[in-house]
This record gives structure tokens, sequence and C-alpha cells, in this order.
């Protein structure tokens, strides 16, 4: 989990989250916490920990929300574990080459270290990465990508696609795969097999090696 302590230079920062948030005790609870719209806007956690001592000093943790990142890019080094990423860079600064497909995710197994990752890719291998390589936090999106059955020949036409006729069932004229008697298939125009408009055969070509002595 991505962690950040505010420093004394943050100071302007604490009177406004002070001044813009409600400051709740709860009884069940060793520490003051506060439930401030600032923090909500800075994709922090509403519910914000304050020190003892929150009147005199600017000693301050906040709990970065992983949830509300989806969508962001940052290194494997910053997310926590069991978070879903997808497009994971093999190489820092490389790009995504990871876990594009759309539906597909990969998770976190184990927290980051200094050096590397643990992730498990959608194929089920597990698989180790360098912690400085990036990745986008969520699953790819899969809306309006899923197969549209078509009820009749006519939705083809409605998307300009014109019939696929075969060429075997076509005439010599019209394709080097024409001709022949029945659903012949090496026949062609006058039994020569497949040929071009121009009579050189489409298929195997003309013979040129060494004829070779047969059993």
């Amino acid at each position: 989990m991505a962690v950040w302590r505010a420093g004394a230079a943050s100071s302007s920062l604490l009177n406004r989250l002070l001044r813009h948030s409600n400051v709740i005790h709860v009884p069940t609870r060793a520490s003051t916490r506060t439930l401030s719209t600032v923090a909500a806007k800075m994709n922090f956690t509403s519910s914000v920990i304050l020190s003892a001592d929150v009147a005199g000093s600017s000693n301050q943790l906040f709990h970065y929300d992983i949830n509300s990142q989806y969508g962001r890019c940052m290194p494997l080094a910053d997310m926590h574990i069991q978070a879903k990423i997808h497009s994971i860079e093999m190489n820092p600064g490389q790009g995504g080459k990871l876990v594009r497909a759309p539906g597909t995710f990969a998770k976190i197994l184990k927290e980051p270290t200094v050096s590397r990752c643990l992730v498990r890719l959608p194929s089920g291998v597990e698989k180790w990465i360098d912690s400085k390589c990036r990745a986008t936090i969520g699953t790819v999106p899969s809306d309006g990508n899923k197969p549209k059955k078509l009820y009749k020949a006519g939705q083809n036409r409605w998307r300009g696609i014109r019939p696929t006729v075969r060429g075997v069932a076509m005439n010599p004229v019209d394709h080097p795969h024409g001709g022949g008697e029945g659903k012949s298939k090496s026949s062609g125009s006058h039994g020569k097999g497949s040929r071009t408009p121009w009579g050189k055969p489409t298929k195997g070509g003309y013979k040129t090696g060494p004829n070779k002595r047969r059993k």
C-alpha cells in the first residue's frame, strides 16, 4: 500500500483539513478520526488518522485508496497485494506488453519488494517482474466487444459484406479453380489442373527438381 507522510512544510494542508473537515471521536478507537472532503478530492480515503498532538504537530498519515485509482498507471512497487492490473511492462520504460486482451487482468501475489514483484497472469502462470515496471490498475474494458450472432444473410449485406463464393464452384473463366466435372478439385479447365489466365499452374507450379526413383 502506498503511504504518504506529510512533513513540516505541509502545515497549510493540515490547516485546510482541520478547517474543512469534521473531527469526530470514536470511543472504540485509540485515535481521533476525521472525515474530510479535501482528502477525498486528493484520492485519499475519507478516513484520515490524526496523531494525538494534532494541534501542535503536522505529522499525519494518509492511506492511499487503491480502489479509486482505476485506470492509473504506476510502478508495481507502489501497488499492494491482490491488486488487479493490466498492460504490464516486461522491462522498465518499454510499454505495456502483458495482459492487454479485453476482459483480462493479472493479480499481484506478493507484496512488491525493492527488486521484483510476483504476478499471476490470466493463463495461471506466475511471473517475477521488475518492480520498476509500470502497469495500469483495473481490468481491460470489454464492453461492446462481444460477438453478435447473425440470424440471416441480409445482416451481413447491411454491413457491406458481399457473399463469398468458392473458386471450385465457379467456371474456368471466372477462377483458376473453376471447371471440372462435379466437385472436382484438381481437374480444372480442360483437365489440366488449376491454371492462371495465362495457362500457368496455380497450385504447385512446374516440377523443376530431379526425378527421384520411386519404390
